[in-house]
């Protein structure tokens, strides 16, 4: 660890990093994104929703070249992806592996010493998502560089360094379209943790004048909430419900972080991984596309604001001349194509269709249905999605629901397609049942107030 830093040299060092910020930078204000006024959701300058919709790449800026960062950022944005998670000190031995010109991040392991080429390259990656319409969830490091328990750090920052490297990072970023994350797939134990991620916030602050929204990225099982939640620089919330098992319920903390006061939005930051071993071993099976549905089913008609995909052969950049990282088996182009990633997009163009910020959890419209059946309906009656992750029959409670007659149709979630539209009069309850049924047969139920005349799907 280094020395701490008096106040004096701290601001000097401030000032000094502020100074290497490339001049090539755009001057122009960014894309700003904000909690919307219902504290549910996030919504762009203009009033827009913002539909959060993530993809890991944490080792984006530390293994792939420019050519390799364009390839992935262009097939993302075709897919519908939003947000790219990406770290700047990176996991995988970030601060002594180059980046793939050569440059190591920081000059001697000091954060506060960054390593202008090093950064010119994640300018790039930044600059090429911005012409594609895409944020970038920029994680300042990932958390090994402050509390080690596995992977290879070193532990480099105090909360006195870990200021300094966020107002280098918020000033260098403040008109870029970025989200902060802070983090780093570990969650503090300690007053010095909480220290260092609290000091870092600051920093960002004052670098980027509050000009981003902030989150925190926690390890698998925990959730931001359980430390900041009443932090005024986290502006919503962030869980990991992680690749322990198949149907991990994260609709539950979706749940949990909604009825907490004051309401922020939240989403599950890290999902079980497409093609990603079942705890970590491959004798247990993979998830599976159907697996990566079912978490962000579940999560969105909890609450959330958006949601986060991941790739297991993606974040990490595998190909076959590198040592794979958990059994890692398809090389990253080829896992670009998995249909996971494709159906986040299904998810999303579904969420759009309607005015989804007006969405409120509604497990009461389902009658003797299985906890397994997630609903959430427009707080004006006006529609209703219910989802069944193996197509189970559902039993309605139409008097929820606004007008005289009422649209019903079904939305496959594996072809972003829907049935055609059946309408009928309003009545007190009605069945609905899904055209297949089995594993992998998860279905949408979609109900509208036909004079609300929402277009088919």
């Amino acid at each position: 660890m280094h020395k701490p830093l008096t106040r004096r040299t701290f601001l000097s060092l401030c000032s000094g990093i502020a100074l290497s910020v490339s001049c090539s930078q755009k001057t122009q204000a960014g894309q700003t994104l904000r909690v919307q006024q219902n504290k549910r959701f996030l919504v762009q300058k203009n009033g827009k929703p913002f539909f959060y919709l993530g993809d890991t790449a944490w080792e984006l800026f530390h293994r792939a070249n420019r050519e390799e960062a364009v390839i992935y950022l262009q097939d993302r944005a075709r897919k519908g992806f939003t947000v790219i998670q990406a770290v700047v000190l990176a996991e995988l031995d970030g601060l002594r592996q180059p980046n793939a010109y050569g440059n190591l991040p920081l000059k001697d392991n000091d954060p506060t010493k960054p390593n202008e080429a090093y950064f010119q390259h994640v300018d790039y990656i930044v600059n090429q998502a911005e012409k594609l319409g895409l944020y970038i969830g920029m994680l300042p490091t990932w958390g090994d560089k402050w509390k080690k328990l596995w992977g290879v750090g070193p532990e480099i920052f105090t909360p006195t360094n870990a200021e300094a490297f966020g107002a280098y990072l918020g000033k260098r970023y403040r008109n870029k379209p970025i989200i902060w994350i802070l983090g780093g797939d570990r969650s503090p134990e300690n007053d010095n943790h909480l220290a260092i991620i609290r000091s870092m916030a600051k920093g960002l602050k004052q670098g980027d004048t509050g000009n981003h929204l902030m989150t925190y990225h926690p390890q698998g099982g925990s959730n931001s909430a359980t430390w900041f939640h009443n932090d005024d620089w986290l502006d919503f919330n962030m869980f990991q419900s992680g690749h322990m098992a198949i149907n991990i319920p994260n609709y539950k903390v979706t749940s949990q972080n909604y009825l907490l006061s004051p309401s922020k939005p939240t989403l599950d930051g890290e999902p079980c991984y497409e093609d990603h071993p079942i705890n970590w071993k491959p004798e247990n099976g993979w998830f599976d596309d159907f697996d990566v549905r079912q978490a962000a089913y579940w999560s969105m008609l909890a609450g959330a604001c958006g949601h986060t995909y991941g790739n297991h052969n993606i974040w990490q950049m595998w190909q076959p001349t590198r040592d794979p990282i958990s059994a890692a088996r398809t090389p990253w182009k080829k896992a670009l194509a998995q249909p996971g990633a494709t159906q986040m997009g299904y998810l999303k163009r579904l969420f759009e269709s309607r005015p989804y910020t007006k969405l409120v959890p509604e497990q009461s419209i389902i009658i003797n249905g299985t906890e397994d059946i997630r609903a959430a309906g427009a707080d004006d009656g006006s529609f209703a999605f219910i989802y069944t992750p193996t197509g189970n029959p559902i039993t309605v409670k139409l008097s929820k629901m606004k007008g005289n007659r009422i649209k019903a149709q079904w939305y496959n979630p594996r072809q972003g397609k829907g049935t055609k539209a059946e309408e009928f009069s309003k009545t007190e309850t009605r069945k609905f049942t899904p055209p297949t049924k089995g594993r992998g047969n998860d279905w949408i139920l979609v109900l509208d107030n036909a004079a609300s005349k929402f277009p088919a799907l």
